[in-house]
């Protein structure tokens, strides 16, 4: 089978596409013929190695030589201790929890990972939803105690995570404003936010409006501006951003909490089956739509992620096997 595969951290010049040998599904895991992979940050990180976190237990080389964790596809086989699925089944699941390798033909996981995939929605808007879904669901949900009527923004609404908090965070009723560069503004507003800003221009954190809820998925703003922008009893959910944002917000969380009752907390990626079916139901619902950028061959599944890399991506970016 045909694979993206890596040895060594780098940027993209380090990846090439390269035939291997197909994997046999364990006792739990089921073969799945991948029909769409999704890129993620976390696809970026572990490519570079950086942050360093990434690293840990794997310094000197990569601990998985294929990326990709959202893929959507076909079950082909199955393990002998399996029950939910069987040959012909079409499924779709965050694999982060079984070894990464989506950016292949073909992978074998573990069967919890997997959902049956979505009535009526494509695999390569299947492939979308895993990963970047259920970071905005247990982000909003979860840490941030989301409720009808919260102000709520978005730090790095554009990306994936983002477009799906955005549409989830409307569903319930807040009001939301997304905050990106100036060319994702107008997405921003097509899928429901109330308002946008663009960073480049406007700093949330100084313009004087207050939120109940900071869903922060970049990192780029100091903790101490960030707690400017929160309401007393509010709360700050970062997803993503450097290590140094991370220590800070971690150091800073507990005295805020005491002092200022602005909690402010940090959101650890947990795959979760049942997350996958809440959005199931989302989508097949048609009340949430994944938002699809770019689609790209495996051929130039390297190009797909340097897209991402720059940071440019409205929504998800997609990887197809087959033409």
């Amino acid at each position: 089978m045909r694979a993206l595969v890596y040895e060594k951290y780098g940027l993209t010049d380090v990846l090439r596409i390269e035939e291997v040998d197909v994997p046999a599904p364990k006792d739990h895991e089921v073969l799945i013929e991948v029909h769409a992979s999704s890129v993620n940050s976390w696809d970026w990180d572990l490519l570079r190695g950086k942050p360093y976190l990434t690293r840990l237990g794997a310094l000197r080389k990569p601990r998985y030589s294929i990326l990709g964790a959202d893929v959507a596809g076909r079950v082909v086989a199955v393990g002998a201790a399996v029950e939910r699925f069987r040959p012909g089944d079409e499924v779709f699941g965050d694999i982060s929890g079984s070894g990464w390798g989506g950016f292949a033909e073909y992978v074998s996981v573990r069967e919890k990972a997997l959902t049956p995939k979505p009535a009526g929605l494509s695999f390569e808007q299947a492939a979308a939803i895993p990963q970047a879904a259920v970071l905005a669901l247990q982000g909003l949900r979860d840490k941030g105690k989301l409720r009808k009527g919260h102000r709520v923004l978005i730090n790095g609404a554009g990306g994936g995570v983002g477009t799906f908090a955005i549409q989830y965070a409307k569903l319930l009723g807040a009001e939301v404003t997304g905050v990106d560069s100036a060319g994702k503004l107008e997405m921003l507003l097509s899928i429901g936010a109330d308002r946008v800003l663009d960073y480049t221009k406007d700093d949330f954190t100084a313009i004087g409006l207050q939120y109940d809820l900071i869903l922060d998925v970049v990192g780029n703003r100091s903790v101490f501006a960030i707690k400017r922008a929160l309401k007393s009893g509010g709360t700050y959910v970062m997803v993503g951003g450097s290590l140094h944002r991370i220590l800070q917000a971690m150091l800073v969380s507990p005295l805020t909490a005491w002092l200022e009752k602005k909690k402010m907390t940090l959101l650890l990626h947990k795959p979760n089956h049942d997350d996958q079916l809440v959005w199931k139901a989302f989508v097949e619902a048609g009340q949430i739509v994944p938002v699809i950028d770019r689609q790209y061959p495996l051929s130039d599944a390297a190009q797909a992620i340097r897209y991402l890399g720059e940071g440019r991506a409205k929504g998800k970016i997609v990887v197809y096997m087959k033409s």
